[in-house]
């Protein structure tokens, strides 16, 4: 039988991103002498995903969009505190530990050995090798592509294609992209002729413009998902 290709996204797909920002985020707040409440934590994760989306539109560059965020939340909080220096800090705490998403664990050791497997993302690379790292998981994959080190962003077809161009074999037909985000990795997805699966673990309301093939809520279903395709 044909090798088939599952190209996960890391950030809220594989490893929990929403607790390990929050974790990140208090203990540099708290370095800076600032007090991490839970609205200014809030309110920095809604500005920091517009920020994020304005990247995957290429209307800024990924080093505006690293600083901007933490500009954009202190100019609104009256914080005087520098982007850049924040910035910094928050990596570095962010590039320490990881959190599994639910099921997380259990799907790599399922699909590792059936499928060809690769890490898709947008993230940045020094923080995105040390949660891996700390994770354990390179040994699941075939391959791990970060856009930071390919040279495009996800939605860009080009990631894709860079991407794709390094898999031995690769037949678009028989490969998948799974992840949480609409506008990056199921517009990606469709820009690169490849099919999708959107991990609605939130339960968002579904996009016109933006339509994933196949749609899950739980880890746990994408292995049946994957014996029906395959």
């Amino acid at each position: 039988m044909s090798k088939a290709f599952v190209l996960l996204d890391l950030d809220d797909t594989i490893l929990d991103f929403h607790k390990a920002e929050a974790v990140a985020l208090s203990k540099t707040f708290r370095e800076l002498g600032l007090e991490p409440t839970e609205e200014i934590l809030r309110r920095y994760s809604v500005i920091n995903r517009q920020q994020w989306e304005l990247l995957e539109e290429k209307k800024q560059t990924r080093e505006e969009t690293l600083t901007r965020r933490f500009d954009i939340l202190f100019s609104e909080y009256g914080i005087d505190c520098d982007g850049k220096v924040t910035r910094d800090r928050y990596e570095e705490n962010l590039a320490v530990g990881h959190y599994f998403m639910s099921g997380a664990e259990a799907l790599l050791e399922k699909l590792y050995g059936r499928y060809e497997l690769y890490i898709i993302s947008n993230g940045t690379a020094r923080v995105q090798a040390g949660r891996i790292a700390s994770a354990g998981i390179a040994r699941y994959f075939s391959g791990i592509f970060i856009s930071e080190e390919i040279g495009v962003n996800k939605p860009d077809r080009e990631f894709f294609d860079r991407c794709l161009a390094q898999i031995p074999d690769v037949d678009r037909k028989r490969a998948l992209v799974v992840g949480d985000s609409l506008t990056s990795d199921i517009r990606g997805a469709r820009n690169a002729g490849i099919r999708s699966c959107w991990f609605n673990f939130r339960w968002e309301k579904p996009r016109a413009d933006i339509r994933a093939d196949f749609e899950i809520h739980a880890l746990e279903e994408l292995p049946s998902l994957l014996e029906g395709l395959f």
